[in-house]
């Protein structure tokens, strides 16, 4: 039974290797064996997924706002102006005046110019205090330092879109985005809200943002392998991607009201945090499943693995254990895309229901083939390091 509050999703925006916007994912992914863009040389001994051609100019009109923002922060700026566009609000100023937004977002990227100096400085002087405090002073701009905020990304898509409501920011790997759709469903069910922007983004091709992966040892080194097939290879197993993910979340029947196409119902968003040390994966894993509302029978799953190998291979356990589920981990084609991640699989699953058809095995070693009409999905975002995630999209 459909209701008036029901959560559904009018407008998707996406950026990825594989290109921009729901129907070019779409034309590529529903195509059987399509191969992945990798980038191997740039960052070896780590293979990233890197970002398309991409003209700014597009969804971010004034080139001093394109000046002033991080890449990432232009990407998530982009990805949020295309899910307005297709969700027929932009340019619209009273739907932008009232829509609230719910951001996904980690911080920026670091000078690594200034960081290269400081630390060639550091190895011919002994006033290591002394230095820093010069180069606080010469090299590091306050406007530097505040274009690393999280919270800008959602400045930018005020300022350039004119999405003036209430606007909040998650940081912090998968569960950030899980966190944002999670309280965007809950603010449209409650009638805080009627329509909402919500995603995130994430620029890979920095080695800083390599760096932190590495540090805790989450990388894959060598050659590339699809996101099921990295364990027992070197490294951590997660190959990351740059990309960005946005939706259009609204009440039904604000949607109905102004005549707008809807892709598909967003039904239960359901999260959790395992305490992983102690084993409680695998079993959280099961819990979210069972708190999904899944329905009977079959089941398309769009997973957001990592390959993170001990996250990972709890959720292949805990999905195949489920004969129905029909995995497609999308991580083989676009890398991992961290905050965006889970928003991502959202718009993919709502892709699906869509179209009425099910995506190819993405990895024909590891996942099954389903047949028939999706009239579900599942959404799922297993953190690389922690919090759990999933959403069972429905048709409209």
């Amino acid at each position: 039974m459909s209701s008036p509050r029901d959560v559904v999703i009018t407008g998707i925006g996406l950026v990825s290797s594989l290109g921009e916007g729901p129907d070019a994912h779409w034309q590529k992914l529903a195509q059987p064996g399509l191969q992945p863009v990798l980038e191997a040389a740039r960052f070896a001994p780590y293979t990233v997924h890197p970002l398309p051609e991409i003209d700014w100019n597009l969804q971010i009109a004034k080139r001093g706002d394109q000046r002033q923002m991080e890449t990432w922060q232009r990407l998530g700026t982009y990805a949020a102006g295309l899910a307005l566009d297709d969700a027929g609000i932009k340019g619209n100023d009273e739907l932008c005046a009232t829509m609230d937004m719910v951001v996904a977002a980690g911080g920026g990227e670091r000078d690594e110019a200034v960081d290269a100096a400081i630390l060639a400085a550091s190895e011919s002087r002994n006033d290591r205090d002394v230095l820093l405090n010069e180069k606080l002073t010469t090299e590091l701009r306050p406007t530097l330092f505040l274009a690393q905020l999280s919270n800008l990304l959602a400045g930018n898509i005020s300022i350039v879109h004119k999405v003036t409501g209430s606007s909040r920011t998650f940081m912090g790997e998968e569960g950030a985005g899980v966190a944002a759709v999670e309280t965007a469903a809950a603010r449209i069910r409650s009638g805080q809200s009627t329509h909402i922007l919500v995603g995130g983004a994430f620029q890979t091709e920095h080695s800083d943002m390599l760096l932190g992966y590495e540090l805790a040892g989450y990388l894959h080194r060598g050659p590339w392998k699809p996101v099921w097939q990295r364990q027992g290879a070197e490294g951590g197993g997660v190959v990351t991607g740059s990309g960005g993910a946005f939706l259009v979340l609204e009440q039904r029947e604000h949607a109905v009201s102004r005549g707008r196409k809807i892709y598909a119902e967003l039904g239960p968003v359901v999260s959790g945090r395992a305490r992983r040390p102690r084993g409680e994966l695998d079993a959280e894993i099961a819990a979210l499943l069972g708190q999904a509302a899944l329905p009977n029978g079959k089941l398309l799953a769009l997973s957001g693995a990592s390959g993170a190998h001990a996250a990972t291979t709890a959720e292949k356990t805990v999905l195949d254990a489920n004969p129905g589920i029909a995995a497609r981990g999308f991580s083989t084609l676009t890398g991992h895309m961290k905050e965006a991640q889970f928003p991502f699989a959202v718009a993919l699953a709502a892709l699906a229901v869509d179209r009425k058809a099910a995506y190819p095995v993405f990895d024909a070693a590891a996942e099954k083939p389903f047949k028939g009409i999706p009239a579900s999905v599942l959404a799922t975002a297993i953190g690389y390091h922690q919090f759990e995630g999933m959403a069972l999209v429905n048709a409209a």
